[in-house]
């Protein structure tokens, strides 16, 4: 039998978690995003009953203090796009559903990553570590379960459905939590009496066929013995190489602020030479103290995935918005390299430096990293320096579960 090697990661209450993080006077009361119709709900408000696609109208009669607040896309993106490169980095097979979630399959990993349980929490850290977002994960054999797991998980949780225990989870479960169970289908299968997936276990597929239609229920019969063949198919090529970084509230010096911006440089120009790609694209992403937030871009002449030539553009970025730090503080910065070419073509030479070329040293770095371990070498800016990247730079230091 196939081991349980699928993640479901599920980001919880996903708008009203950011507006929590970027607001901290929001965290732990119940908030509501969106006036008219109810986008999201924090798990706060979901206690009154208040669930999206509600009417606002009927969620503020649930909860007359409910904090409504404003959707803002430009965060959700710059989120998504954050959790959706730690997944990148977690697993080489990632199938996004929406924008807050997605499969990852870690199978083959073992020897290099752990066991799924510890690449799941490991996965889970770095989101709320990094990100600052709570997010839910499910481990099984199969899509479906992987699924119904990281939902069981919610909220902020994880689950591991290990094989043999596959209908101790299943079969207690009310049927509206199979996946593509809607409401419409629960309703006929509560009409035939028919609320708990073990009832559904006991019947022959003709007879769900019947009840549901060809198509579902053949879907629904194949889900409830726990067959779902579907593997994770990768997304769309990849556009973007990018980290992020939360600093939290106290003040940082030019100087915190700068190893943090070389970390985050380090690790994403060393992720595109693996991948063998290069960009010409440089975005750097701040998030102030009042909560506002600032992208500049810089396009090179040509495309490059050293460290040095990057790093260089991401301080002039940052250097433009110092005045503005200064002012307002910083709680969030992040490093994008976009506009990307296979390496190869239309890569930057760099000039020889007292020696071999960048692109030599950057090879050089990356092999001794890669045949010792991440720790074997480090930048001497950052020895000594928590810069919040720990377990991005060095993930063979999780403990064991």
């Amino acid at each position: 039998m196939r081991k349980a090697t699928i993640l479901h990661a599920d980001l919880d209450a996903f708008f009203a978690s950011v507006a929590q993080r970027d607001d901290p006077t929001l965290r732990g009361k119940p908030v509501i995003v969106g006036g008219g119709v109810v986008l999201a709900a924090s798990y706060e408000a979901r206690a009154f009953g208040i669930r999206s696609a509600m009417g606002g109208r009927r969620a503020r009669e649930l909860c007359p203090h409910a904090i409504v607040v404003k959707p803002q896309w430009e965060a959700y993106l710059e989120a998504s796009r954050a959790v959706t490169e730690i997944f990148e980095e977690t697993a080489p097979l990632v199938e996004p559903l929406s924008i807050d979630e997605a499969f990852l399959d870690v199978r083959g990993l073992e020897r290099i990553s752990g066991t799924p349980p510890r690449i799941a929490a490991r996965l889970r850290r770095e989101v709320r570590e990094d990100v600052g977002l709570p997010i839910s994960v499910g481990v099984a054999r199969n899509k479906s379960l992987a699924k119904m797991a990281s939902a069981a998980a919610k909220p902020d949780g994880l689950l591991v459905v290990a094989p043999d225990r596959e209908a101790e989870f299943l079969d207690p479960l009310p049927v509206e939590r199979l996946w593509g169970v809607g409401p419409a289908t629960t309703v006929k299968l509560h009409e035939s009496g028919l609320t708990r997936v073990r009832q559904l276990v006991e019947l022959e597929q003709e007879t769900l066929v019947e009840l549901l239609g060809q198509a579902l229920g053949r879907h629904v019969h194949a889900l409830v013995h726990r067959r779902d063949p579907r593997p994770v198919r990768r997304g769309g090529g990849r556009g973007s190489f990018g980290a992020q970084s939360a600093l939290g509230r106290a003040p940082k010096s030019p100087e915190a602020i700068d190893a943090v911006l070389l970390a985050l440089v380090d690790r994403v120009t060393r992720r595109m030479r693996a991948k063998g790609r290069a960009g010409r694209t440089i975005v750097l992403r701040l998030r102030y103290g009042d909560f506002s937030r600032a992208t500049r871009s810089q396009t090179l002449p040509q495309s490059t995935a050293a460290t040095r030539t990057v790093l260089k553009a991401a301080r002039a970025l940052l250097a433009a918005s110092r005045r503005t730090i200064e002012r307002r503080g910083l709680t969030l910065v992040g490093i994008t390299v976009a506009n990307l070419d296979p390496r190869g073509h239309g890569t930057q030479l760099e000039l020889p430096l007292d020696g071999p070329s960048l692109d030599a040293l950057d090879a050089a770095v990356d092999e001794i990293r890669t045949r010792i371990g991440p720790k074997a070498v480090t930048r001497a800016t950052l020895l000594h320096r928590e810069t919040g990247l720990s377990h991005w730079l060095f993930p063979d230091e999780d403990p064991e579960l």
